[in-house]
């Protein structure tokens, strides 16, 4: 990484630009594993390596009009989720950013005016917190640009981004990037970190580039089992040893099916993943299950099908009921069909279809 930002000189007029007021907003999108993380040691660090890819239409916008506070001892927030004051979101907000001193310099002297909203459904399983902490850590990011007399390269600002991100939510430093990115310290991934994501450090084959995504709605409502006590529960489970090891070796085999356009072996994994984490979750102690009975109808109906079809898709699952199906662009035709089929199970036959991602999108930072 670059200096820190203790190591930064603000610049001189830096009060000045907050009275007149700053203003930022990103878009940035849940992100979708394929190699699970699933427990945690010490502030957000994760206890295996994960690997994933960032999604172009489920997404968080996040705006942000920054001004001074002249008389605060901390950040303050005010904090409003798709049309709705949420003062008891704004107050997590602020320990948040309170965790975030040594490395956002400006943050004492602001009030910060946060208005948050998705275009999918939250709490449900499918990342909304890494899109929602990676558009707040890139907009807070973009705020310090417009403070200081030295700015970031891109490098530096997405890798910061990408580590303030994951101070919030361990996922969220994923979906700083486009396309695939993994997460976690391993040996066949020059530059990676438990601290931060980073992009991967080679080209998909064309199977992978452009692969769809498409999300079957089984239950849109809040999970039960929040994400965070579920990765408390990994603290002393009797299969964590074995269950970090098997992360390890998946996104060795993983980085081979991508560089050598093997769906098989790549459909292979993704499911293994997938099961594991649910495993996890009902082998904890104590155990619970967010699959719903329509979750396990669609796995068996797709299995089912793409067999009898020959079609290249499989299908994950993250911390919730809802199932995503990936499948390389040119299967689209064959893989509609069956969405058409299993439309049945899904909460008001709710579907959406998505692709690999082009990663965050700055839309105000000036």
């Amino acid at each position: 990484m670059s200096k820190s930002t203790s190591a930064m000189t603000l610049s001189s007029d830096f009060k000045d630009k907050l009275s007149e007021g700053v203003n930022t907003c990103w878009k940035s999108p849940a992100n979708i594993a394929l190699v699970k993380y699933w427990g945690k040691k010490g502030h957000q660090i994760p206890a295996n390596p994960s690997l994933s890819f960032s999604l172009d239409e489920a997404y968080t916008i996040t705006r942000i009009h920054a001004k001074l506070n002249p008389n605060a001892n901390g950040p303050k927030v005010s904090f409003t989720f798709e049309g709705e004051k949420n003062p008891a979101f704004a107050s997590k907000i602020e320990q948040f950013l309170n965790d975030l001193l040594p490395h956002l310099e400006y943050l004492p002297h602001v009030y910060l005016e946060i208005e948050s909203g998705n275009n999918f459904p939250h709490s449900a399983g499918i990342a909304s917190s890494a899109s929602a902490m990676s558009a707040l850590a890139l907009s807070l990011l973009c705020i310090e640009q417009q403070l200081l007399e030295e700015q970031l390269d891109d490098n530096s600002f997405y890798r910061k981004a990408s580590l303030i991100a994951r101070l919030g939510s361990g996922s969220a430093c994923r979906s700083v990037y486009a396309g695939f990115s993994m997460w976690g310290k391993h040996d066949d991934f020059k530059d990676s970190s438990d601290n931060y994501a980073i992009p991967i450090d080679f080209k998909p084959g064309s199977l992978f580039e452009n692969i769809h995504d498409t999300i079957l709605l089984v239950d849109q409502n809040p999970k039960k089992v929040s994400s965070r006590v579920g990765h408390q529960l990994m603290d002393n489970h009797p299969f964590a040893k074995a269950r970090y090891d098997q992360a390890v070796t998946n996104l060795s085999k993983m980085r081979s099916c991508l560089i050598e356009n093997d769906w098989d072996t790549f459909a292979s994994i993704t499911e293994t993943e997938a099961l594991s984490l649910h495993a996890m979750m009902m082998s904890s102690s104590p155990g619970y299950i967010l699959m719903h009975p329509n979750t396990l109808k669609i796995v068996e109906h797709l299995v089912e099908k793409r067999k009898q079809n020959h079609v290249n898709v499989c299908y994950t699952l993250d911390a919730g009921p809802n199932l995503h199906l990936l499948y390389p662009e040119e299967e689209n035709d064959k893989v509609a069909l069956i969405i058409s089929e299993l439309t049945q199970y899904c909460s008001d036959g709710k579907v959406i279809y998505d692709t690999i991602g082009k990663g965050p999108e700055n839309k105000h930072c000036k």
